[in-house]
C-alpha cells in the first residue's frame, strides 16, 4: 500500500514543522545565554554576539530568498535551507568556544533567512485566496506556540540537562521534516525569474544587516556610540539607494512596485506595527514581571503562556469571523482591544492577582491573533502567483524590521527613563515608571497600525472572503498492484 497525500496537506505539514523549529530556536537561546557564557568562560555581554551573528546573517540572505525560490525551485531551496538550519543546530550543540558557536549561529541565520519567505510563497501558491482563512489555523501554530513554549522548554533543559540540548531539540523536528519534504513536496519554478538583481542584493544585504545590528545593539551599547551611529547611518544610506535602484530595475530583488497594490501596502504596514507592538510587549513585560514583581523566570514563562493559548483559539475563530466581519473590521477591532489590554498591563502592581494578568495576556492572544490571521489572509489577495516569491520576501523583511524597531525603541524608553531609582536611604529599587511607559509605547504601535487598518477596503480582499465548499485538506490512500489499482479517499476537514 502506498500513500498519496494531498499537495495542500504536504505543504502545510512541512511549513508548520520548519517554522515551529525556527520560531522556537529564537526564544530558547535567550534564556540560556547566561549559562552558555558561564560554561564557555566569557562575559555575559560577549554571549550576545550569538544573537547578533544570527540576525545579521538572516538579514543578508533574506532579500535573495524569493529570487532563489523562483529561479532554482521552491522545494530545492526550502529543503536546502531546512537542512542547513538542522545541521548547523547540531554543530552549535558541539561547539566548545564562542568563535565556533557564533559561526554555526551564522549558518543557522542563513537557513532561517531563506526558510520563511520561500515557505510562505509555497503556501500561498498552493492555497487559492478563498481557502486562506482555513490555512490560518495552521499558520498560527509556529507563530503562537513556539515562542511561548521556548522560554519554558529552555528553562527546563538548562536546569535538568545542558544548554547544548536547546540546539539538539531541533533535530527531532528538522530531520523528519526534511525527509518528508524530499518524499512528497513537488517542485515549482517560475520561468520568468530572470537573472539575479546583483545591485539590489549588494545594497539590501549590507543595508539590512547594518540596520539590524544598530537596532539590536543600540540599547546595549548606547545610541550615541560611534559604532551604532555609524552602522545606523550607513544602513539607512544603503537602503535609500536601494529604493532608487529597485524602482529602476526591470526585475528587482525587492519588488517595491508591489506596494502599488493598496491592500498589500496597508496590510504590510499593519503587520509592521503589530510586530513592533507584540514583540515589544513580550520583551518588556517579562522584564517587568521579574524585576519589579520579583517573579522567577519559570513563573514568568508560565504567566505569559496564556497568550499562546489565546492565539491558538483565535486561529480557529478566524475562518468564521473573517468572512463575516471582513478584514477591515476584524483587524481594527483586534488592534483596539489589544491596545486597551496593553494599557491595562502597564497599570498592574505587586498586589495584582496573577490570574487577572494571565487573563489579560490570554486576551492579547485572542484579539491580536485574529488581527495577525486576517492580515496574512488579506495581504496576498491581489498578488499574482508569479510574484508570490518576491511578495513574501518583502512581507518578511517588513516583519523583521518591525520586530527589531519595536524592541529597539522600547529598550530605548527603558534606558532613557531608567529601570532603577535611588531611594532616600540610598538603596536601589526597580523603577516601575520605565516599564509602564514602555508598555504604553507598545500600545502606541498598535494604534498607529489602527490608522493604517482603517484605510483597508474589504472590496480589495473580496477573493479571500468568498465561501468555499466544505472539504479542505484530505488524504488519499492508493493501493497499487501489478494487475490494477483501486482508490479510496478519506476526507478530513481542514
Amino acid at each position: 500500500m502506498r500513500f498519496r497525500l494531498n499537495p495542500k496537506a504536504i505543504v502545510s505539514i512541512v511549513y508548520v514543522l520548519a517554522m515551529f523549529m525556527v520560531a522556537m530556536d529564537a526564544t530558547v537561546l535567550n534564556v540560556a545565554l547566561r549559562t552558555i557564557s558561564d560554561e564557555l568562560g566569557i562575559p555575559p555581554a560577549a554571549a550576545g554576539t550569538l544573537n547578533v551573528g544570527y540576525l545579521v546573517s538572516l538579514a543578508v540572505f533574506l532579500p535573495v530568498a524569493g529570487w532563489l525560490g523562483d529561479r532554482w525551485g521552491t522545494k530545492r531551496v526550502f529543503l536546502s535551507a531546512l537542512t542547513l538550519f538542522t545541521v548547523s543546530s547540531a554543530l552549535c550543540a558541539t561547539a566548545d568556544q564562542l568563535g565556533t558557536l557564533t559561526f554555526f549561529r551564522i549558518l543557522q541565520g542563513a537557513g532561517g533567512g531563506l526558510l520563511t519567505p520561500v515557505g510562505m510563497a509555497m503556501l500561498f501558491r498552493t492555497f487559492p485566496p478563498q481557502e486562506r482563512a482555513k490555512v490560518s489555523r495552521m499558520l498560527v501554530l509556529p507563530i503562537a506556540l513556539a515562542p511561548a513554549l521556548g522560554p519554558i522548554v529552555s528553562g527546563l533543559i538548562v536546569d535538568q540537562l545542558s544548554w547544548r540540548w536547546i540546539f539538539y531539540v531541533n533535530l527531532p523536528v528538522g530531520i523528519p521534516a526534511v525527509i518528508f519534504g524530499i518524499l512528497y513536496l513537488k517542485e515549482h519554478r517560475e520561468q520568468g525569474a530572470g537573472r539575479l538583481d546583483l545591485p539590489g542584493w549588494l545594497l539590501s544585504a549590507p543595508g539590512l544587516a547594518l540596520m539590524m545590528y544598530a537596532l539590536s545593539q543600540g540599547p546595549l551599547r548606547g545610541w550615541t556610540s560611534p559604532l551604532i551611529m555609524g552602522a545606523g547611518f550607513a544602513g539607512m544610506l544603503l537602503l535609500t539607494l536601494l529604493v532608487v535602484v529597485e524602482l529602476r530595475a526591470k526585475q528587482p530583488l525587492l519588488d517595491l512596485r508591489l506596494l502599488k497594490h493598496r491592500l498589500f501596502r496597508y496590510t504590510g504596514l499593519v503587520s509592521v506595527c503589530g510586530a513592533a507592538g507584540l514583540l515589544g510587549m513580550l520583551y518588556v513585560f517579562p522584564l517587568m514581571y521579574q524585576n519589579v514583581l520579583q517573579a522567577s523566570a519559570l513563573e514568568t514563562g508560565l504567566t505569559t503562556f496564556p497568550e499562546a493559548l489565546g492565539l491558538m483559539i483565535a486561529s480557529q475563530l478566524v475562518p468564521w469571523t473573517y468572512p463575516r466581519l471582513g478584514p477591515r473590521k476584524l483587524i481594527s477591532m483586534g488592534l483596539i482591544c489589544t491596545a486597551v489590554i496593553f494599557i491595562t498591563l502597564s497599570q498592574i502592581t505587586v498586589d495584582t492577582n496573577p490570574w487577572f494578568i494571565r487573563s489579560l495576556l490570554f486576551g492579547v492572544g485572542i484579539f491580536l491573533g485574529q488581527t495577525v490571521g486576517a492580515v496574512q489572509i488579506a495581504a496576498f489577495a491581489q498578488i499574482p502567483p508569479a510574484s508570490m516569491g518576491r511578495a513574501s520576501t518583502w512581507f518578511t523583511v517588513q516583519n523583521r524590521l518591525g520586530s527589531a524597531i519595536g524592541m529597539a525603541l522600547l529598550s530605548a524608553v527603558l534606558a532613557g527613563v531608567g529601570t532603577t531609582t535611588v531611594t532616600a536611604t540610598g538603596a536601589m529599587e526597580p523603577n516601575m515608571l520605565a516599564y509602564r511607559l514602555a508598555l504604553l509605547g507598545a500600545a502606541a504601535f498598535l494604534l498607529i497600525g489602527l490608522w493604517f487598518a482603517l484605510k483597508i477596503r474589504d472590496t480589495d480582499a473580496a477573493a479571500t472572503i468568498r465561501k468555499t465548499p466544505a472539504g479542505g485538506l484530505f488524504v488519499k490512500l492508493k493501493r497499487t498492484s501489478a494487475v490494477g489499482s483501486s482508490e479510496s479517499v478519506a476526507q478530513q476537514e481542514g
